[in-house]
C-alpha cells in the first residue's frame, strides 16, 4: 500500500510533466498535484477527464509544440523547477530493420528524444541561473532489451536518451541541476494495449499471441505483472524531490526483475 503524499511536499515547485493527460504520465502529474505543486502538461488533445494541471495543447514531434509548452511555462507559472520528460512510445510496424522507413525512423526519435532535448534547452537555463533544479528522463529498458520485431527504433531513441541523460548530469550537476533517467519496462497503459493491437493486426495473431511476443522478448517479467502507472510516477516523483538531493546521474529501472543480469 502506498503512503498517502505529503500535501505540502512540492509547495511553491513549478513543475513541467510531459505527455500528461495519459498513462504514465498522468499519474506522475497527480502525483506531483497531490505534492502541491503547480504543474502544466501538454499533449496533442487534452484528456476527456481534467485535472487541476495547466494545459496546453502542443504536438511535442514538433520544435515549434516545445516552443509553446516551454513558453506557456513561462508566462503561466514564471518558470520551472521540475522537469519530468515522460512522453514516449513507439508506432513504427512490425517485421524488424527492413520494415522500418525513413520517416519511422524521424517519428520516434522526434517522439522519444527530441523533446526532452529541446525543453531541455529551452528551460533549464532558468535552472541554472536559480542554481537548483531536477530533470528526470523516462527512458526504457529497450535500450538493454531491444526488440528487433517491431520496436528497434524505439529503442534506439531510447538509448539515445540515457546517453545524453548522462553526459547532461555531468554539465549541469555542478551548476546545481540534478539529471535522473528513469527506465520502466512493460508498463500496464493505454499505449501498451495499443501496441499489442497493432503487433495482433500487423502479424493476423490474436492481442494474447501479441503479448506473449513482446513478454517472450523480454524473457518475461519475474515479478509476474507489468508495473501499474502510479508505480512509475512515483519513482519519477521521488527522484525530483528533496529526499533523493544526493542522487545524480544515475539509472533507476523499474520493471519487476526482466532485465536478468546486474
Amino acid at each position: 500500500m502506498t503512503a498517502r503524499p505529503d500535501p505540502s511536499e512540492f509547495e511553491g515547485q513549478r513543475v513541467l510533466v510531459t505527455a500528461g493527460t495519459k498513462g504514465a504520465g498522468r499519474a506522475t502529474v497527480e502525483r506531483f498535484l497531490a505534492g502541491g505543486a503547480r504543474v502544466i502538461t501538454a499533449a496533442r488533445e487534452p484528456s476527456p477527464t481534467s485535472n487541476a494541471a495547466e494545459f496546453v495543447k502542443a504536438d511535442l514531434l514538433t520544435l515549434d509544440g516545445c516552443e509553446a509548452l516551454a513558453e506557456a511555462a513561462m508566462t503561466r507559472l514564471g518558470g520551472i523547477d521540475i522537469m519530468a520528460h515522460v512522453v514516449g512510445g513507439s508506432s513504427s510496424p512490425a517485421g524488424g530493420f527492413a520494415a522500418l522507413s525513413e520517416d519511422h525512423w524521424r517519428t520516434e526519435l522526434d517522439l522519444n528524444l527530441m523533446p526532452a532535448v529541446r525543453l531541455d534547452r529551452l528551460l533549464a537555463s532558468q535552472m541554472i541561473a536559480r542554481g537548483q533544479g531536477a530533470i528526470v528522463h523516462v527512458a526504457s529498458i529497450q535500450r538493454a532489451l531491444p526488440l528487433p520485431e517491431s520496436t528497434i527504433a524505439y529503442a534506439a531513441a531510447k538509448s539515445a536518451l540515457t546517453t545524453y541523460s548522462k553526459a547532461l548530469s555531468k554539465e549541469l550537476g555542478p551548476k546545481g541541476v540534478r539529471v535522473n533517467v528513469v527506465s520502466p519496462g512493460w508498463i500496464a497503459t493505454e499505449a501498451a494495449d495499443a501496441l499489442l493491437q497493432r503487433i495482433a493486426a500487423e502479424t493476423g495473431g490474436s492481442v494474447e499471441e501479441a503479448r506473449q511476443t513482446v513478454l517472450d522478448g523480454l524473457g518475461g517479467i519475474p515479478l509476474g505483472r507489468a508495473a501499474r502507472p502510479d508505480e512509475v510516477a512515483e519513482l519519477i516523483v521521488f527522484l525530483a524531490s528533496t529526499r533523493a538531493s544526493a542522487i545524480h546521474g544515475a539509472e533507476y529501472v523499474i520493471d519487476g526483475g526482466t532485465i536478468p543480469t546486474i
